[in-house]
């Protein structure tokens, strides 16, 4: 079978190669949500007798049976004694609509706060990363961007109207996009703040930044400032082009809301000054170059506890900057062979994705060309003490949220979301700080710019909206149950492994929605492009 398969694959160069992006990809909108998909909102709906976990930092409790009336929860009461049988009839009984949970727990939402929608040389169209995410529980996105301006803005309105499977939509644009700007590219401070201003006009969220070259230090700073005057969110890639001379600590400074991915937070503390130590024959656009001396800021800047350390931490906290880490993106880069042999991929990774993910010099991501021990050990250790970082931030209350990247480097959309929970405990996060840093630091984070100091979303509690994850394991003992692909435990009666776990229902503005059956349309979703160029139905052709 691996011979037939590894034939298929040498016939996938037949296919052609997606292009290299660049930023962001073309995509195709998501078709109109079938009649079937989802049920709701309803005039009244109840969930009853569930244990609930409820995104502030709070105990778990329960059971108790939660009140929704359309899209907003109107009330939670207890529904008994833990222990002892519940009453048969409760109050309300006025519903159109009744979802025992019985054992089961209920959370806020989950908020993605780095992703890209599915694009074209990765799938049909972007319900495929749409029904992964709200499979794992993920009923908000910041798209970074999620498509193009255009495309954006019309796939956050269908969402808001539930014409569409997906979650709800914040649309941050990079500076300079939208077809109706016809001011080129933003290199000065006053074409920068014309942008904003026409982009705010335009509706969007919130500003993506890369320090660019088009982006010099005083561009960054002009549009830090105009989105702030706009009431518009932003978040920054403070790559290796430009982090010498606008780091973290200078972003934040500027008025930065967000620090994406790790880049710029040690660069702010390098030992040597402010320029990192390339390889004499360093080249950015050479990926493995980039990406392989990445870890060699781990020894380049100074050690966790230092007066540097903790002075960099204070700054940013005092600045109000939050920390968005995306570990899971570039995890593969620490342990390749378990990111590529994942259990997902076999069923729910599209072929044309899979494709993007293997080694090559054109994909962005796809950077192992010669990925050897020494790398990933040096990525190990760069971990560890990024890890660090994070977790100090968090004790000092530095805010620390959730994104995944997800449509690079071997992570599948939803599959990769969970994985950020689970290396946000390695971190030394406890579980219900995973929750919170999920759910609510994530809902603070979007609607404060706008604004809303309390968000309507993130936490489950009277007044707020109806996004809800119904899940039958307890997340807070083991996030790996998080995963649509499920958990492994022996069963001690039959002394079988079995799969349990996974979630089983999403809610998303009043609309439930069954996990699996979401899981079962992307599983077909994925066979069927399979079929159609050729590869094996069942697993992934691997080299």
């Amino acid at each position: 079978m691996a011979g037939t398969a590894s034939a298929q694959f040498a016939d996938l160069t037949k296919v052609p190669a997606p292009a290299r992006i660049e930023g962001f990809a073309g995509v195709t909108p998501a078709p109109a949500r079938k009649p079937g998909e989802g049920a709701g909102p309803f005039r009244k709906m109840v969930i009853r007798g569930v244990t609930l976990i409820d995104g502030s930092g709070a105990p778990a409790r329960g059971p108790v049976d939660i009140v929704i009336e359309k899209n907003v929860i109107t009330d939670i009461r207890p529904a008994g004694t833990p222990g002892l049988p519940m009453k048969d009839s409760r109050e309300p009984r006025d519903f159109d609509y009744e979802l025992d949970a019985t054992g089961m727990y209920a959370l806020p939402g989950f908020v993605d706060l780095h992703a890209h929608g599915s694009s074209d040389d990765k799938a049909p169209d972007m319900s495929y990363s749409y029904k992964l995410w709200l499979a794992h529980g993920v009923t908000t996105v910041r798209g970074v961007p999620l498509g193009d301006v255009e495309t954006s803005l019309s796939e956050r309105a269908r969402s808001a109207r539930n014409e569409i499977v997906a979650p709800r939509i914040f649309a941050y644009q990079t500076p300079g996009s939208g077809k109706g700007w016809t001011g080129g590219v933003t290199d000065t401070p006053e074409k920068a703040r014309e942008w904003v201003r026409w982009a705010a006009k335009q509706g969007i969220d919130g500003i993506k930044l890369f320090n660019d070259p088009s982006q010099p230090p005083e561009v960054v700073e002009a549009i830090l400032d105009e989105a702030k005057k706009q009431g518009l969110g932003t978040t920054a890639h403070l790559s290796q082009i430009g982090v010498a001379r606008m780091s973290a600590a200078q972003a934040g400074k500027a008025g930065l809301g967000t620090v994406t991915h790790f880049y710029g937070h040690f660069e702010s503390m390098l030992k040597n000054g402010p320029i990192q130590n390339w390889p004499v024959d360093y080249n950015y656009q050479n990926e493995q170059h980039r990406f392989g001396n990445v870890a060699n800021l781990a020894w380049e800047s100074f050690e966790p506890g230092s007066k540097e350390w903790w002075a960099y931490l204070e700054a940013q906290k005092e600045a109000g900057v939050t920390f968005d880490p995306t570990m899971t993106i570039y995890a593969a880069s620490r342990d390749l062979m378990r990111a590529r042999n994942a259990d997902w991929h076999d069923a729910y990774t599209m072929p044309q994705l899979w494709y993007f993910f293997q080694s090559s010099r054109e994909n962005h991501g796809s950077y192992f060309f010669d990925w050897t021990t020494e790398i990933e050990t040096k990525w190990k250790n760069f971990y560890a003490k990024y890890m660090r970082l994070l977790n100090d931030y968090k004790n000092i209350g530095g805010r620390v949220v959730t994104g995944s990247d997800s449509g690079f480097i071997f992570k599948t959309y939803g599959f990769g979301y969970i994985e950020e929970l689970e290396l946000l405990q390695e971190a030394g996060f406890n579980p219900s700080q995973v929750l919170t840093a999920a759910t609510l630091n994530g809902a603070l984070t979007l609607y404060e710019p706008k604004g809303q100091k309390v968000p309507p979303i993130g936490t489950v509690r009277v007044g707020k909206l109806a996004d809800i994850v119904l899940v039958k394991e307890n997340p807070l003992q083991n996030f790996k149950t998080l995963y649509g692909t499920g958990h492994l435990r022996l069963n001690e009666q039959t002394q079988q492994l079995e799969r349990v776990g996974g979630v089983s229902y999403t809610i998303k503005d009043g609309v439930v929605y069954d996990a699996k059956k979401l899981l079962e349309d992307v599983a077909e979703m994925v066979r069927q492009e399979k079929v159609k160029l050729g590869w094996p139905e069942k697993g992934v052709p691997r080299p």
